[in-house]
């Protein structure tokens, strides 16, 4: 047995040589992706701290009320947000709803289409089953080493891990809506005479909504969850406070800023809770 384990299989070497061989010869590729992705979180969260923050509560309500026609989530919304107004920590959670933001813009830009793909060719899907598993598996620390890699320290790196924590979700959930469209509507709606693009704007994307706003919603709280992890790579919003308590072992901090993540997380499901319908 003593050849098994000293013969290694090279992993970790490989993995070395290829994140070296993209840092040099793909550079320009990552400096756009960096770059884009910075004017994204500018322009967000220029949107979230420019306005007075009983302005963005105002408008946050009316959003609510809009999706949910009732006044008891509105309430939970308004009183959510003013306690993290009292509490001090406006600015880092407008900069963790930025995170949160950016983070739906690009995975459901990127997973509703591949999940669309995924749902049209079953072998494509089975061949994307592992990486996905894998995506949603493989420690979420070990995404920021090629993210410090590629795209070094602040809101960047810490959105690029969110994303690869994150992308699976509005992936599968969208194969899982458009998938399971009826064959009955489909046939019906081919023998009216509809083209695939028409089949698919007018039947099989209104059947999978539900399952598209599901994935929504889980790629906010997914997101979420990751500010704190994003925070180690210099990412500002709530996790910062939260590392801050944990270096100093400071209870108080740790679980003031943790208790504001939860209403966060509160606000933002009230507010999406009518996607589940």
């Amino acid at each position: 047995m003593d050849w098994l384990t000293t013969t290694k299989i090279p992993v970790g070497a490989t993995a070395r040589t290829v994140f070296d061989w993209l840092k040099v010869n793909a550079a320009w590729l990552f400096d756009a992706i960096a770059d884009g992705l910075e004017a994204l979180i500018r322009a967000i969260q220029w949107v979230l701290q420019t306005p007075h923050p009983l302005v963005l509560i105002a408008v946050f309500a009316a959003v609510t009320w809009a999706l949910q026609r009732s006044w008891k989530p509105v309430a939970v919304v308004v009183l959510g947000m003013l306690f993290i107004l009292n509490q001090g920590y406006w600015k880092p959670t407008t900069e963790s709803l930025t995170l949160v933001l950016a983070a739906c813009v690009v995975c459901m830009g990127l997973g509703v289409p591949i999940g669309i793909a995924a749902a049209h060719r079953p072998r494509l899907y089975q061949a994307m089953v592992p990486v996905l598993d894998l995506m949603q598996t493989l420690p979420t620390f070990v995404y920021l080493i090629p993210a410090i890699v590629f795209f070094g320290l602040g809101m960047v790196p810490g959105l690029i891990a969110t994303v690869i924590f994150v992308l699976p979700a509005p992936i599968r959930l969208t194969q899982l809506g458009v998938a399971s469209t009826p064959v009955a509507l489909l046939e019906a709606a081919t023998a009216f005479g509809a083209t695939p693009s028409q089949r698919l704007w007018k039947v099989e994307l209104p059947y999978a909504l539900p399952q598209i706003m599901a994935g929504l919603n889980q790629t906010i709280m997914l997101s979420l969850s990751m500010v704190v992890i994003a925070a180690l790579v210099g990412a500002d919003g709530l996790g910062k406070p939260v590392m801050q308590a944990l270096s100093r072992v400071n209870t108080a901090l740790g679980f003031e800023s943790g208790f504001v993540i939860v209403v966060v997380a509160i606000v933002l499901d009230r507010m999406l809770r009518v996607t589940r319908k």
